[in-house]
């Protein structure tokens, strides 16, 4: 209300002998979102995802498979890590990023976010792959299978709602990001997928090859990136 609309209001009221107003309090401050609340709302809508993908036979893969690894972390995730395909371990357990690249994800995530000061660790995201099922014998996941499958990853990206994905490897980032653009020209550049930034860097398990020793400090210097970009 302007100025001289609010003396007007209070000339009227004065004129008719009321020299005493009560003014109801308005809370200036929206009402703000229970982290626990939303957690719960975004996990409930990723069972609802994992409900619909069931014992999933759409594709070859799961002639194979022991175990469908759907995702793992924080259902209210700022970031979402997105890799390939499971491993053996991650076949065996059920869970995303377990094995030798896994461990070394672990210790990239915690150990950036210590360097720059981050209070963020493992737990705190969400970490996923492009295909559910272990292809058999490690083999690149085909593009009939990853679009089959990309369906379920599209719909958790969108249930968690993040600020930014890093995706990992090639084939993660041709898959999501819809390129032929290969992952040495696309890590460290910020791309989109549905209104959200989407950061390319290497997979882990290229980083394991002892010869990668500048690969390792490019992945680096790409996850303190989105780190900072999320949570900074």
């Amino acid at each position: 209300m302007s100025s001289s609309l609010m003396r007007e209001y209070l000339e009227f009221y004065r004129d008719l002998g009321i020299n005493e107003l009560y003014i109801d309090p308005i809370d200036s401050e929206p009402d703000r979102e229970d982290p626990v609340d939303a957690e719960n709302q975004h996990e409930a809508a990723l069972r609802v995802i994992q409900n619909d993908m069931g014992e999933c036979k759409r594709c070859r893969l799961h002639q194979a498979r022991k175990t469908i690894v759907f995702g793992s972390g924080n259902p209210a995730a700022k970031l979402v890590f997105v890799g390939e395909g499971p491993g053996a371990e991650e076949d065996e357990q059920g869970l995303p990023f377990v094995g030798r690249a896994g461990q070394l994800l672990t210790r990239m995530i915690d150990g950036t976010c210590e360097r720059v000061g981050l209070p963020i660790r493992r737990p705190d995201v969400y970490i996923c792959n492009v295909v559910k099922c272990r292809p058999p014998k490690n083999r690149t996941p085909e593009k009939d299978e990853m679009e089959i499958c990309g369906q379920f990853l599209a719909r958790q990206i969108k249930a968690i709602q993040p600020r930014a994905i890093c995706v990992l490897g090639g084939t993660a980032a041709k898959a999501l990001l819809r390129t032929s653009e290969g992952i040495t020209r696309l890590r460290g550049n910020w791309q989109e997928w549905g209104g959200i930034r989407v950061m390319p860097t290497y997979h882990p398990s290229y980083l394991l090859r002892g010869y990668n020793k500048q690969g390792k400090v490019q992945a680096f210097q790409d996850l303190k990136q989105v780190l900072l970009y999320v949570y900074g």
